[in-house]
């Protein structure tokens, strides 16, 4: 595996037919089974930890900023890489390494059944790339999605604030379930905290190999109680 930053030239907005593929790629309505998982906000709310708006803000922003934009961001870069160059090698390095990152079970459950079910999702779509990943045990969400993005022609930087805003959203609608929060104040949580979706992105533009990683603590603790959670909405 190279430890180098992965050159990514910055293009133009998607033509209409990219964007229209990138909105399904990114749709709550993609049948991977997303909805199912907290990602340990569960737990989190169970404790106390979050308990309204602005508590669900902190928490997110957290997660976003100190795990997601620092791991899967510039490994969704270095996966979209590898698939553009046709390297499947690499692309199971990354997507191996994208594992190791994952420090609990329903997390690296979370990550295999949700890439799995993209790679059913993009098998049915005639990608016979995917194929294969169906049942592969180092498929991810983000190794999935880096396939698409390059099938699809969807830009590298475009993908990555893409796949940010999935995460985000789902996150959000999580939040409005549990607390439970308004659809107003849902909304007023995705607006202002996706205003930083295009700042993270050219961060991960700018990560080298070694720049990765990153760490939530309450996250794991959360994940890591929820497994035994004696009531729940969500598997993860």
């Amino acid at each position: 595996m190279s430890r180098s930053r992965v050159p990514i030239t910055v293009r133009a907005m998607p033509t209409d037919l990219v964007l229209v593929r990138l909105l399904q790629l990114v749709s709550p309505a993609l049948p991977i089974g997303l909805y199912s998982y907290s990602q340990g906000l569960e737990q989190a709310v169970e404790a106390g930890w979050v308990q309204d708006e602005r508590t669900a803000g902190l928490w997110v922003s957290g997660l976003m900023g100190r795990s997601v934009s620092r791991v899967d961001s510039p490994i969704l870069i270095r996966l979209y890489d590898a698939w553009s160059r046709d390297d499947e090698c690499l692309v199971e390095d990354w997507s191996l390494h994208l594992r190791a990152h994952r420090e609990t079970a329903e997390l690296r459950a979370e990550d295999r059944q949700t890439g799995q079910a993209l790679a059913r999702v993009l098998s049915g779509l005639q990608l016979q790339q995917a194929v294969p990943w169906q049942r592969h045990e180092a498929s991810s969400l983000a190794t999935l999605f880096a396939l698409a993005a390059v099938a699809w022609d969807i830009p590298a930087q475009t993908a990555v604030s893409a796949y940010l805003w999935g995460w985000l959203e789902n996150q959000i609608l999580s939040a409005v379930k549990l607390i439970p929060l308004g659809q107003s104040a849902g909304q007023r949580l995705l607006f202002d905290l996706s205003g930083r979706i295009p700042v993270l992105t050219l961060q991960t533009l700018a990560f080298d190999d070694d720049d990765i990683g990153g760490s939530s603590f309450g996250q794991i603790i959360a994940s890591s109680r929820h497994e035994t959670q004696y009531t729940r909405l969500f598997r993860s």
